[in-house]
């Protein structure tokens, strides 16, 4: 059964929709099935592949877009069911996708995997700019600043910010992590953060290593 529910589950978001990728959340929380399985089995595979599809060509922006909402609210609902387990917080992240783009498929799966692991997550959206990267993280009292670029025209936004951290004596107070498609290690290293995430799994076990959790 629970195969089944993760095959309808890809096949819901690729087909972007969210109220069919919505009732199958429900229906596998109702059926027993840990909310951690039913994205990382079911619904991850399937923005995965939308994103590979989009890559090549073969999926337009709408249909990424609605395929991404669907993802969203399917984090959304089962955010909702799942137990911290720790009885303090693990840290206080803020998390967004840099201004100029507007994809935040990647993002908001690093968001649902911090609440589940014990983190406190500020999600700031999408199109969010390095000042209000900052503003932010000073008024959520902050360990971490997360961003994310899909875009290699957005990506010097993730600049800014570590430039920015330093103009304003911050950047001891941060610790940053950057993310995204054209992202690499490299360019982690060249600017300067703190760290860098492949992917969302991996967003978490830096995000722990970076504050000794």
């Amino acid at each position: 059964m629970s195969e089944e529910i993760f095959e309808r589950a890809k096949e819901a978001i690729m087909n972007g929709d969210a109220e069919a990728a919505a009732a199958l959340a429900r229906q596998g929380l109702e059926k027993g099935i840990p909310g951690m399985d039913l994205i990382s089995k079911g619904f991850i595979p399937g923005i995965n592949e939308v994103g590979e599809l989009f890559g090549e060509g073969q999926l337009f922006l709408p249909e990424l877009i609605m395929s991404a909402n669907a993802m969203q609210g399917v984090i959304d609902i089962i955010n909702a069911t799942l137990e911290v387990h720790e009885q303090h917080s693990r840290g206080r992240v803020v998390l967004g996708t840099v201004e100029g783009d507007l994809h935040d498929i990647g993002k908001t799966i690093v968001v649902s995997l911090l609440k589940a692991n014990g983190f406190e997550v500020k999600d700031l959206g999408r199109d969010v700019s390095a000042d209000r990267f900052i503003r932010e993280a000073e008024a959520f009292n902050a360990d971490v600043i997360g961003t994310s670029a899909l875009l290699t025209t957005t990506m010097g936004v993730q600049k800014e910010l570590e430039e920015k951290l330093k103009e304003k004596g911050l950047k001891g107070k941060y610790k940053t992590i950057v993310g995204g498609a054209p992202v690499t290690q490299r360019w982690a290293e060249r600017i300067g953060a703190d760290a860098y995430a492949v992917d969302a799994g991996d967003g978490v076990r830096k995000i722990t290593e970076l504050l000794g959790k």
